[in-house]
């Protein structure tokens, strides 16, 4: 079974989530069940069919985050020694010479990735280039609209 890498922070966010879904959100649905089941009549409730369907929904989600988990391979990337070298877990700022501007992102596991929050998957593209290059070395990641080309300009490990 092949273990997909996470870090030990998002790890711990996704359990946080799992927790939550289990301790409140799942009580929520079954008062709103129970409720709804009060009303009467099944087959023309509403109310029963829309919180049967929220049900299964979060219990598909939590079912899905106990399975990824349970198969993860949690990398505290505070313990790594990689030598100035951008490897998973690395917050990296890549500089674009065409824009004039930095970006930081993190790379994490699939699981966890946000580009809302500058986590980017050590799938994508961007990070595979930046994987192995070290400060001071020049990236070029092809995209639909054409090849970007980034300077790394720092590289940090927290």
């Amino acid at each position: 079974m092949k273990r997909t890498p996470i870090t030990k922070r998002g790890a711990e966010r996704l359990r946080a989530e799992c927790a939550h879904l289990k301790k409140v959100e799942r009580p929520k649905i079954i008062a709103a069940i129970a409720e709804a089941r009060a009303h009467g009549d099944l087959k023309e409730n509403a109310e029963y069919h829309a919180a049967r369907e929220q049900q299964g929904f979060m219990e598909g989600r939590i079912r899905h985050l106990d399975a990824e988990l349970s198969g993860a391979q949690v990398i505290d990337i505070t313990k790594l020694h990689p030598g100035g070298k951008v490897v998973f877990g690395a917050t990296v700022t890549l500089y674009d010479e065409e824009s004039d501007s930095e970006t930081t992102y993190q790379i994490v596991g699939d699981l966890e990735s946000d580009i809302k929050e500058f986590r980017i998957a050590i799938t994508s593209p961007i990070a595979r280039a930046m994987i192995g290059k070290e400060e001071g070395d020049e990236i070029v990641v092809d995209a639909p609209g054409g090849q970007l080309i980034y300077e790394i300009v720092g590289i940090e490990y927290v």
